[in-house]
């Protein structure tokens, strides 16, 4: 990557031997590596057996987790916050774990409607929920940035599986408890 990243300062006209930029190549490369490195994550790595019994059978909600991914379209950061919700089914997942989960797809050049898609299957997969409901709202750098220049701009996603899809009820206390 690194000598890809010389080709691009030079194709904008850089002089890459400026002292500001003698390093910039290997750095943006480590960065890259760094932004992208769910793509070297498993969900069994991440979760790694943190799956615990429970009677639980109350909806339980991760909210505001913070996620940095990048656009699959420009290359250009998003940032935002996730909402996590499940009902349990007889085990529970750690909680740190559905944080690792966010960041795991969002560290992989991303659509946030699919971000927000693999979420939830991923915590229905390892939990077997009765449901879950995923909620993410972020700001996009290539709305704001490039293009439109919105700044105020922010794009909310949900995917509902199982009885937050089929009940009502149940999304309706989801919206509720991650409003509070």
């Amino acid at each position: 990557m690194k000598d890809e990243y010389r080709k691009i300062l030079q194709a904008i006209g850089e002089d890459i031997d400026r002292p500001g930029l003698v390093d910039t190549p290997e750095r943006a490369a480590k960065a890259m590596a760094f932004l992208t490195r769910g793509y070297q994550q498993s969900l069994n790595e991440v979760v790694n057996g943190a799956l615990f019994p429970s009677d639980s059978e109350e909806m339980i909600v991760v909210k505001d987790i913070e996620l940095y991914s990048m656009c699959e379209h420009h290359m250009l950061p998003f940032i935002g916050k996730a909402h996590v919700a499940y009902i349990p089914t007889g085990k529970v997942v750690g909680l740190s774990k559905i944080a690792r989960i966010v960041d795991m797809y969002a560290r992989r050049l991303q659509i946030q409607e699919q971000l927000t898609v693999q979420v939830a299957k991923a915590v229905q997969e390892i939990t077997e929920a009765q449901g879950v409901g995923v909620i993410i709202e972020a700001k996009h750098m290539c709305m704001m940035m490039r293009g439109v220049e919105k700044q105020n701009s922010a794009m909310k996603t949900s995917s509902m599986l199982g009885c937050f899809r089929s009940s009502q009820a149940t999304r309706t206390e989801f919206l509720s408890l991650i409003r509070n």
